[in-house]
């Protein structure tokens, strides 16, 4: 395998500021190249937390780091707030929505996943999804608006706002509707004395016939029994035909009244266009062993995004942080060395896998590493500290261990503002006036 080709003085051009992007930008940040980290968001996003964002756990600054704050002291990285719409391969540049373009010499696409609705275009037009801090937000705001609007709907209406359907039991899914439930349980009765909280029903479904089903045995069963414990209501092996906005259609034909449908069933890689379809793979770009796009001398890509196939994952790698970060940080160790050794041969990656863990509540989570498994209190607080040790600033740390703590000694949380609903003021006004 040849050296990878990138001099000092290059200009190294990183799309995407999650988990594998921001990585390799920091690691790049004493190399002798002209960087720059391009993202639509000007912050990156802690995405194991937006389901606390959703459901006022955390405000969003908590787990959202502007990018020019994190480089303000770096002379080799710079940053750039836009939306790349497509890549000119043999122009070496990149078309952003502004209708401006980026030049560079060496490209590595990390723009991880967005929601994948699997053609469903019902849920796309009314289902929330929650791949950014804005759409934590968005759910965060209509959950909370559905109560103050169940107060005022009409009695055959009132079911509909006091149901909130999760589609998918994965980590996302799972933790997501045992938090709800805890609010439910320990913190909306105290704010809304006037509504009948054991109505409000949290329904999670899931098409396969577990929850958590990327783990143990073990785990999913402890997992399924955690959220019924806390009231949830899991449906496995059920799928939706329908939903328009106001009611979910089963397959077996059941409907379910509801206001409130959270996707969370699967991602889909975020492809740009401008390359040819063989070298993308099931919206993932088709790489080497070192993350380099087979056709192309100077394009990588990083993490969900991109698709290797190695002796211990001929499939291609799960699509987590974990495999994000390693391949960025192999990437970054073979650019510095091939900048100071041009006949430097670089590693070839291959995923260690590190363990899953999921949190369904207070002292209710399951963790699985590659030499033990357990679950209950013990995983909780083993879950806690090693998501509070990968959030990036000092400040931030305290600030959720701060809000962690108050929530953990009272069972409360003081962070319920409802936001930017001018779009539903009708529906208030209306609703006031029946």
């Amino acid at each position: 395998m040849s050296n990878l080709g990138i001099k000092k003085g290059d200009k190294v051009v990183i799309i995407g500021g999650g988990f594998a992007g921001l990585q390799l930008a920091t690691a790049l940040t004493k190399a002798d190249l002209k960087v720059i980290l391009v993202d639509k968001q000007n912050h990156h996003q802690f995405q194991p937390l937006f389901y606390q964002v959703a459901t006022g756990r955390l405000e969003p600054s908590s787990i959202s780091f502007p990018f020019r704050k994190i480089f303000q002291r770096s002379k080799t990285v710079d940053f750039r707030m836009a939306d790349i719409t497509s890549i000119n391969p043999t122009e070496k540049k990149l078309m952003t929505a502004y209708d401006r373009t980026i030049t560079y010499d060496h490209l590595i696409i990390a723009t991880g996943c967005k929601t994948n609705f699997f053609g469903n275009k019902q849920m796309s037009e009314h289902a929330f999804s929650m791949k950014t801090t804005e759409e934590s937000i968005d759910i965060r705001n209509k959950i909370l608006f559905s109560f103050e609007k169940e107060i005022f709907a009409r009695p055959e209406e009132k079911q509909a706002w006091m149901n909130v359907v999760i589609v998918g039991a994965g980590a996302t899914g799972v933790e997501l509707a045992g938090s709800f439930a805890e609010l439910k349980n320990d913190v909306l009765p105290k704010d809304y004395h006037n509504i009948d909280f054991s109505k409000f029903n949290i329904i999670l479904l899931e098409g396969s016939k577990n929850t958590l089903g990327n783990m143990s045995q073990e785990s999913r069963i402890a997992s399924r029994k955690y959220l019924e414990d806390l009231g949830v209501t899991v449906r496995t092996e059920t799928l939706i035909e329908s939903y328009d906005g106001d009611v979910v259609t089963l397959n077996n034909g059941e409907k379910i009244p509801t206001k409130n449908v959270i996707w969370a069933a699967g991602v889909t890689g975020n492809i740009i266009e401008g390359l040819e379809s063989e070298d993308v793979f099931r919206n993932r770009y088709i790489v080497d062993r070192t993350n380099k796009l087979k056709r192309f001398d100077n394009i990588y890509a990083l993490g969900d995004v991109a698709y290797m196939e190695t002796p211990k994952y001929p499939k291609g790698h799960p699509q987590v942080a974990n495999v994000a970060i390693n391949q960025a940080k192999l990437l970054s160790k073979n650019i510095l060395k091939s900048i100071k050794n041009e006949n430097y041969k670089p590693e070839e990656f291959e995923y260690h896998d590190l363990g899953m863990m999921a949190t369904i509540g207070k002292h209710k989570a399951v963790v699985e590493l590659p030499f033990i498994k357990f679950k209950g209190p013990l995983a909780w607080y083993v879950w806690m500290f090693l998501h509070l040790m990968l959030i990036l600033s000092v400040r931030n740390k305290i600030v959720i261990f701060f809000n962690w703590a108050w929530s953990y000694l009272t069972k409360d949380t003081s962070l319920r503002i409802i936001t930017h609903i001018g779009y539903k003021k009708e529906e208030i006004i209306s609703s006031n006036t029946k």
